[in-house]
C-alpha cells in the first residue's frame, strides 16, 4: 500500500500545489507578493496531499480485496 500511496501523493500534490499557485497569483490581496507566497502556497499543497494520497491508497487497496 505504501507504493500505491508514494504513486499517488505525487500525482496529487502536484495537482493541489498548482491549484494553491493558481489561487496565490489570481487573490488580488497576494498579487504583489508572488514571489513570497507561491513556494509555501506549493508546500501546503504538497503536505495536504499526504494523508489524502493515503486515504485513496486505502480505498484502492480495499477494492482490490473486495
Amino acid at each position: 500500500m505504501l507504493k500505491v500511496s508514494v504513486i499517488v501523493w505525487i500525482m496529487l500534490g502536484t495537482v493541489l500545489a498548482g491549484i494553491a499557485m493558481i489561487v496565490v497569483m489570481m487573490t488580488p490581496s497576494l498579487t504583489g507578493q508572488e514571489m513570497k507566497n507561491i513556494p509555501y502556497a506549493v508546500l501546503v499543497g504538497f503536505i495536504l496531499a499526504m494523508p489524502l494520497s493515503y486515504m485513496v491508497a486505502k480505498q484502492i487497496g480495499g477494492a482490490r480485496e473486495g
